[in-house]
């Protein structure tokens, strides 16, 4: 975080919640995973949001389904 806030016009990644708080209240731009995923599908990067949100729950990583239908919507995958 310190390097961001050095870098104030850049984005931070972050997932973790009091982390994220803690970076939007230092006035930084936060993104996190499921951001990044959105960002790529833009992009052209990936087709398909969906198989890579499983594969990060299938690892530990936890998405409540209400995130996920919401991340889902998003991408136009819902």
């Amino acid at each position: 975080m310190a390097l961001a806030l050095e870098n104030p016009d850049r984005v931070i990644l972050l997932d973790d919640m009091l982390a994220r708080r803690t970076a939007q209240a230092a006035g930084l731009q936060v993104w996190g995973t499921l951001k990044v995923l959105l960002e790529a599908k833009s992009h052209g990067i990936i087709e398909k949001v969906e198989p890579h949100v499983s594969k990060l729950g299938d690892s530990g990583m936890w998405i409540s389904a209400k995130i996920k239908r919401r991340i889902l919507k998003l991408a136009g995958e819902s």
